[in-house]
């Protein structure tokens, strides 16, 4: 898949810092966005999911719960 171009803007004295460090920029924001966005969707799916609780459309699958905390706690 071809990637696009965002700009993003600092200001001197933190482009002035990020130089300093040896690392890929462009890689750390990418991943520092999928995160992001990962945190997002299920953020989104669980409050989905806690409104169609309420109205009774779904039931919680045995070990939900549990099998979700594991799985934020493993992504801190």
């Amino acid at each position: 898949m071809p990637l696009r171009t965002i700009t993003v803007k600092v200001d001197e004295e933190l482009r002035r810092r990020m130089s300093s460090i040896e690392i890929n920029w462009s890689e750390y924001i990418r991943e520092a966005i999928r995160q992001r966005i990962e945190l997002e969707e299920r953020k989104n799916a669980a409050k989905k999911l806690l409104e169609e609780l309420k109205i009774g459309k779904h039931a919680v699958p045995r070990g939900f719960i549990n099998k979700t905390i594991r799985e934020m706690r493993e992504t801190r």
